[in-house]
């Protein structure tokens, strides 16, 4: 089994229509099925996010790649059956509407055995793919770096492994030999299984690799004593509209899920000069599978290491709180954990889809929150300069002040307290040519502001400890 690049991967969604000579771009009809558990009474159902908003989001995740979406339903679901996950009226009645839409892909939004997969696409006569699944395609046509593909194919093939079940029943297991001899020939499972692993760990090697040359950049920033500031939320909150209008670059950002996954950085200005360095990562999902969790373990490393984390929320949003406790899941899984970490700041976007009313609730609420919110709007750029000065905060903490003074020979070392600190006050002694500088020092400049001062042999008069405010 070769590995499948982005065109195959489309490839696999396109159904009879485009094996029968049909264009590719065709889109694949499509049904969206969302099995509702909350009926059993699971008081740890998804968030207790509505139905309607789930499948809703469903919906958005299959139009993400392209699908056309002919018909939804939510199909209540109060004891798993072990074959087909849903009861077997329910199966005819969805059999009835794939029918009447001739859809070729229906789309179960929940994790799917590899036989109630194989049983469901038997009783529908179409392509079955469980939630998982799509967000693996989906993945599979966002990435665009190599780490990008690396992570999305290493995350479908450890997916793809487990769905070799049965799948080649003209080739049963053959009798014969002592069990350990294998028989007369290993079976074509077998023999799929032994190339996608080999597969496996061909693409770890070459990760590997990719995440030692990632150590190695994250050093050399550290060196340069650039602070990291990481974007995390969920997926289409507006991290990348907010990404741009912070860093002036031009990346994609469109009302979609998923429209960015690989990782960008660009450098950021604050209010008092010191440059901060800003990462743009994945966007979170309910339920995100493991294994893309694991996959993206290297990307999300920039979210570990960072010295802060700024978390987008949408505030328009009508699931605002659930959005935000599935991405505090997945950071609780990197080793985060909201409340007692405190590199993170939570940002409530999207303030310009709110009316007046809203807007006095919600600010409310931020300003009550521990710690406080801030409200901005990534399109219209309102409270931007407010973020970046609690940023600024956030980074330099407790930050001492330095009082510096040189020599009529020493003020050619000046431009670097310019350059490397924040300066606050300057008195020049007409008489004697004499400065006296008055600096604020950035913790991670210690060192480095140290070093100068005995090369340039300046006099450090005095000094004291102040908040970056």
């Amino acid at each position: 089994m070769k590995p499948r690049d982005r065109r195959e991967a489309k490839g696999r969604l396109a159904g009879p229509r485009e094996e029968a000579g049909a264009t590719a771009a065709a889109p694949t009809r499509t049904v969206v099925i969302l099995p509702d558990r909350r009926r059993e009474g699971e008081a740890t159902a998804p968030a207790q996010r509505s139905s309607k908003m789930r499948l809703a989001e469903a919906v958005s995740l299959a139009e993400a790649i392209g699908l056309d979406v002919t018909g939804t339903l939510i199909a209540p679901l109060r004891r798993a059956a072990p074959a087909t996950l849903l009861g077997s009226g329910k199966v005819d009645e969805i059999a009835a509407l794939v029918r009447i839409g001739e859809a070729e892909l229906v789309i179960v939004d929940h994790p799917l055995s590899p036989v109630q997969q194989r049983n469901l696409e038997k009783a529908w006569s179409a392509k079955v793919l469980d939630r998982t699944g799509l967000i693996l395609e989906i993945f599979g046509e966002r990435a665009q770096t190599k780490e990008g593909r690396l992570q999305v194919e290493l995350a479908h093939l450890n997916y793809q492994k487990s769905r070799l079940v049965r799948s080649w029943t003209h080739l049963e297991r053959q009798r014969g030999g002592f069990g350990f001899l294998g028989g007369p020939g290993e079976t074509q499972i077998e023999a799929d299984r032994r190339q996608i692993q080999g597969r496996i760990a061909r693409i770890e090697r070459e990760l590997a690799k990719v995440r030692n040359m990632r150590s190695v950049h994250r050093a050399e920033r550290k060196r340069t004593s650039h602070p990291i500031a990481a974007l995390v939320g969920y997926t289409n909150a507006g991290k990348s509209t907010l990404f741009n209008r912070l860093t002036g670059a031009d990346i994609v950002a469109k009302d979609m899920l998923f429209a960015t996954l690989d990782p960008t950085l660009r450098r950021v200005r604050l209010p008092h000069g010191e440059d901060v360095i800003l990462s743009d990562t994945v966007g979170f999902i309910s339920e995100l599978p493991t294994m893309l969790v694991a996959a993206f373990r290297a990307t999300l490393e920039e979210v570990e290491e960072a010295d802060i984390i700024l978390h987008v929320r949408d505030i328009a949003s009508p699931e605002t709180k659930q959005q935000a406790e599935d991405v505090m899941k997945v950071l609780g899984e990197l080793g985060i954990h909201p409340g007692e970490d405190r590199r993170i700041i939570e940002i409530w976007n999207q303030i310009d889809r709110l009316d007046a009313g809203q807007r006095e609730t919600s600010r409310a609420k931020a300003e009550s929150a521990e710690p406080a919110a801030v409200m901005v709007s990534a399109l219209t750029g309102e409270g931007i300069p407010e973020l970046l000065a609690i940023i600024e905060r956030t980074l330099m903490g407790e930050r001492p002040t330095i009082i510096v003074e040189l020599g009529l020979e020493q003020l050619g070392a000046a431009p670097w307290l310019y350059e490397n600190t924040e300066v606050l006050e300057r008195d020049d002694d007409p008489e004697t040519g004499r400065a006296r500088i008055k600096v604020r020092v950035a913790e991670k400049r210690l060192a480095p502001f140290q070093e100068w001062a005995r090369r340039a042999r300046v006099n450090v008069a005095a000094s004291e400890r102040r908040s970056a405010g």
